[in-house]
């Protein structure tokens, strides 16, 4: 099949674009620099200029003769919320995705599958509760942004298309991302449980976030919200000591909520939040996690 990606330079997207590739699937980019794709990608991926997200449509001649799009991009939630970075994260996944759609009306039509990043944010903060599909979203800053996001990704199924909104959790990842910045704490024996260490971590490894779209690329059946996330998420502390125990050192250091808002700002509610999700629409489907215990999934996170 052939196969759009948007994001398709970021960690997610790289993984995926080489798993398309290697079961001989075509693959289509869609970049703000398709120069700077088709150099990360490889020179068998082609690469389509799409510079303005936010305020044009999607080059219908990456999309003509496409199968399915997977939708990953918008601007990095990791940094801190001040008035213009909330306008480029809302944007970039509010108009940018608007934006997609529209592109995608012009399509021929082979093209019947929207694959939608969409966010654990969208439940806001939930203790202990766990969290499946069918809960309501939450009212903080991130909730109002995913709420949005999904929205546009969902008025494509006006034109026909099976559209899945892929809620992902905290990926662990070979390549950095949110466990990179755990690690060097870590490795110098100051890591800990953060905030006190009883909020949820939706955890999953790269390989399932990968495995998941190819599975629900292949799965009629996999549409609407779709949970992202290890079959059993844990606590911040819970996850700190498997992490302590993977790389040999120490996590007892507790890190305080105040010095996480004082650095983070708002953006902090992400860390000292958390929620339970479970991904209970995706084992229905009949998924099969390559890692779905988190200590073996550490190991092969970090090598």
């Amino acid at each position: 099949m052939k196969v759009a990606v948007t994001g398709a330079t970021g960690t997610i997207g790289r993984a995926l674009v080489g798993a398309l590739r290697e079961r001989g699937d075509q693959v289509a980019v869609l970049s703000r620099n398709p120069g700077r794709a088709s150099e990360a990608l490889g020179t068998d991926v082609d690469a389509y200029a799409w510079r303005e997200p936010e305020s044009q449509p999607a080059p219908a001649d990456a999309l003509s003769d496409a199968d399915a799009v997977v939708h990953l991009a918008g601007e990095p939630v990791d940094q801190r919320w001040n008035d213009e970075a909330k306008k480029k994260i809302r944007e970039s996944r509010e108009l940018g995705t608007r934006n997609l759609v529209e592109g995608m009306k012009a399509a021929g039509p082979r093209l019947r599958t929207l694959l939608s990043a969409s966010a654990s944010g969208y439940y806001g903060p939930r203790g202990d509760e766990r969290v499946t599909e069918d809960a309501e979203p939450g009212d903080d800053f991130l909730a109002d942004v995913v709420v949005r996001w999904e929205r546009e990704a969902s008025a494509a199924k006006e034109h026909g298309i099976r559209v899945a909104l892929v809620r992902t959790g905290i990926v662990l990842s070979q390549e950095g991302g949110a466990l990179g910045r755990m690690l060097t704490p870590f490795k110098l024996g100051v890591g800990g449980p953060i905030a006190g260490g009883r909020q949820y971590m939706p955890w999953i490894h790269e390989d399932d976030v990968v495995g998941a779209y190819l599975f629900a690329l292949g799965n009629d059946d996999a549409s609407g919200p779709i949970n992202l996330s290890a079959p059993e998420p844990v606590t911040n502390k819970e996850f700190s000591k498997a992490l302590g125990a993977t790389l040999h050192r120490p996590a007892f250091a507790p890190v305080p909520a105040l010095a996480i808002k004082t650095l983070y700002g708002e953006m902090a509610t992400i860390v000292t939040g958390g929620v339970r999700m479970v991904p209970a629409r995706l084992q229905e489907l009949g998924y099969e996690f390559r890692h779905p215990q988190l200590g073996e999934a550490l190991e092969a996170a970090v090598g």
